[in-house]
């Protein structure tokens, strides 16, 4: 009981940014230490700080600014991409100047809202969002400029991604469009990096920092040691970033496409702080143009519509997940809501299949003949919930576009303790539990009741129900002996600490980083249950009218704003690691302390008029006919296809619609 309270102790402490970080000490290989993509999560405060002297001084900004304009002879008109651009320093401020097309893109959640808070404090009209430099999600032949500045090229751990990202910008530049890139000056830092330096960031922050070429000396490996003098050591982070020298860069860009390569001088900030600039110490200018024919634009012609297949489960096969194992009125009633509003949705043709007995024949038959797929068979192949994955399987052997998660993600999230597994490696709480195996025949409860009992496999919430809470050993035998019988002795089993907090559920419909609409989060209201009965949203409640649980409501989600940022930051760093797509749902609940704790992820969750799914885009002021067409629309800008979409072109998924309750 001790362990058990110490670990209690430890998750609580675990929350963000005030766990003092863990420090390595003598490091003899600083390049083993690099991860490949360390730089989705050191662009933070902690950045804005340590590198202040440079990215934080309007001075050296505004020297940039008169620099780069007549370097690219900026026109009033012009479209430009402030691609990488952090903060967005250059571009809040070129909008200052009277710019009025400028559109700033950056990985760093963090620094784009930063940017995005500046600029509606100073009420300037600038687009900024989230994406990846690598995937860019705008039309071919879009900008008249792009920019890479502030020394933000060469941080992908191969040339290849390197490569790709300047592919991507001569694919979104117009003819005759000009890139600016500003680069570290690789020769000169291969030559003359400091190995250690030391500062005083302000009268709190001390920082050390370390330094050593990568094995191939291809790249200049960093790491920082940051102390608060209070606080301790709060951060001890590695890095690298490319050394780029006139020749690769020049050779780089010409395989990329590009021409006429010019060097327009360097850069060398002058920082007031007169210490270590490291990697921003010595820039390179670099400028080059694209020379190419116009992108042929596809259009289709006014009559021509866009044609969808939706596939769904085969209501003549048993279904063990439902009530009676069959489909129902209410299952029908489903489908034809969907139907009738797809109906809605104009400029689409829809065509509905759902016998499974036929179903390869009949997309065989398709091949060629239309745009784009709707997969909402949730129910799996056969109405098996196992074989879900089978059918985008099937449709990626037979090369059809679809929405929503693919195979792989489908099999991880379909095994409980796996996800929780995963979520627990990326530092992201879930609740205390244990896993029993098929042939266990004893187990050791590391932790206090009460607890849930779940199958490890499966969705729907089968198998969950208000007897898979335990408050004593005996319920517990007897949750795992339910489950068992119903299941089947082969199968294994989770059982979690039952958490007492807020039963909270969080939809992302889009792609992040680039692309998406974090709907509001909500939570089950348990005020309408009997006392006695588990505060839980299981299988009664989903399935079964003549229970208690029936009458369950989902309502806007009263949450710290401090929390809430914290979940769904969570939700978005699992929703890439598990390669969810277009649409999710994630499960949490709140401990007794309010400490938010991961249940489940549910990629391609319930589509239904009246599901979670649907009850969040209703707060969100979304109708069904607008959900459905976000996640079309969402896996149309992954497949580059064209949604013709009336009823929602005015609710296009943007860079990051905010939260609103």
């Amino acid at each position: 009981m001790d362990k058990n309270i110490t670990r209690n102790k430890h998750l609580q402490n675990c929350k963000r940014n005030k766990l003092q970080s863990r420090v390595l000490g003598p490091v003899p290989n600083l390049e083993e230490h690099v991860q490949p993509t360390w730089w989705r999560n050191i662009f933070n405060s902690l950045y804005l700080k340590t590198d202040g002297d440079v990215v934080e001084d309007q001075k050296i900004t505004n020297e940039e600014v008169d620099l780069f304009i007549p370097i690219l002879k900026i026109l009033p008109e012009d479209k430009i991409l402030d691609l990488c651009c952090g903060q967005g320093r250059h571009s809040l401020e070129l909008v200052r100047r009277g710019f009025k097309n400028i559109e700033g893109l950056d990985r760093s959640h963090y620094l784009i809202q930063r940017a995005k808070n500046q600029a509606k404090k100073e009420d300037l009209d600038v687009r900024l969002r989230e994406g990846d430099a690598r995937k860019l999600l705008y039309q071919p032949d879009t900008f008249d400029i792009v920019m890479i500045l502030g020394n933000s090229f060469g941080y992908f751990e191969t040339i290849e991604d390197d490569l790709r990202v300047l592919k991507e910008v001569f694919r979104v530049l117009k003819p005759w469009g000009r890139l600016l890139i500003d680069v570290a000056d690789g020769g000169y830092l291969r030559e003359s990096f400091q190995p250690r330096s030391w500062e005083w960031i302000d009268k709190n922050l001390f920082v050390c920092r370390e330094r050593s070429l990568s094995l191939d000396e291809q790249r200049l490996i960093s790491r920082e040691v940051i102390t608060h003098v209070e606080k301790g050591v709060i951060a001890d982070q590695f890095y690298a970033e490319r050394l780029y020298s006139k020749e690769s860069v020049t050779h780089i860009l010409n395989k990329a496409g590009f021409c006429d390569v010019t060097f327009c001088g360097q850069i060398s900030p002058d920082s007031q702080r007169n210490q270590d600039l490291g990697m921003m110490e010595r820039r390179l200018l670099v400028t080059t143009v694209v020379r190419k024919e116009w992108t042929p634009v596809k259009r289709k012609p006014k009559e021509e519509l866009t044609n969808i297949v939706v596939i769904l489960g085969d209501p003549s096969k048993p279904d063990p997940l439902k009530p009676f194992s069959i489909f129902d009125d209410d299952d029908f009633y489903t489908v034809d809501q969907l139907k009738s509003t797809l109906r809605e949705l104009g400029g689409c043709d829809f065509l509905y299949l759902d016998n499974h007995d036929t179903l390869i024949q009949d997309l065989m038959k398709l091949k060629g003949k239309i745009d784009i797929i709707l997969n909402l068979c949730d129910e799996g192949h056969y109405n098996d919930a196992r074989k879900e994955l089978h059918i985008p399987c099937l449709l990626e052997i037979l090369g059809f576009p679809y929405t929503g998660s693919g195979p792989q993600c489908l099999a991880f999230c379909y095994d409980k303790s796996l996800v929780r597994g995963i979520a627990k490696e990326m530092e992201i709480p879930v609740p205390e539990a244990f896993f029993i195996k098929p042939e266990d025949s004893a187990f050791e409860l590391s932790f206090v009741f009460p607890v849930i009992v779940k199958p490890n496999f499966g969705d729907s919430s089968f198998g969950i129900t208000q007897k898979s809470v335990a408050i004593n050993i005996e319920e517990l035998g007897d949750a795992i002996l339910e489950i068992r019988e119903k299941f089947g002795y082969d199968k294994p089993i989770l059982v979690e600490e039952f958490l007492t907090g807020k039963d909270l559920s969080v939809g992302i419909i889009g792609n992040p980083p680039e692309s998406y609409t974090a709907l509001p989060i909500i939570e089950e209201d348990y005020s309408v249950l009997p006392d006695g009965l588990p505060r839980i949203c299981g299988y009664e409640a989903k399935w079964l009218p003549d229970s208690p649980y029936w009458n369950i409501k989902s309502i806007p989600a009263e949450l710290p704003e401090d929390t809430k940022k914290l979940i769904i930051e969570w939700c978005l760093k699992l929703f890439e690691r598990l390669e969810c797509r277009d649409y999710c749902r994630f499960d949490w609940r709140l401990n007794a302390k309010g400490g938010p704790r991961l249940l489940e992820v549910n990629p391609n969750p319930g589509w239904c008029w009246d599901g979670h799914l649907a009850k969040m885009a209703k707060i969100a002021r979304m109708s069904y006919a607008e959900m459905l067409g976000a996640i079309l629309k969402a896996a149309g800008l992954r497949f580059r296809i064209e949604i013709t979409n009336k009823r929602t072109m005015d609710k296009q998924i943007v860079a990051k619609k905010e939260v609103s309750l």
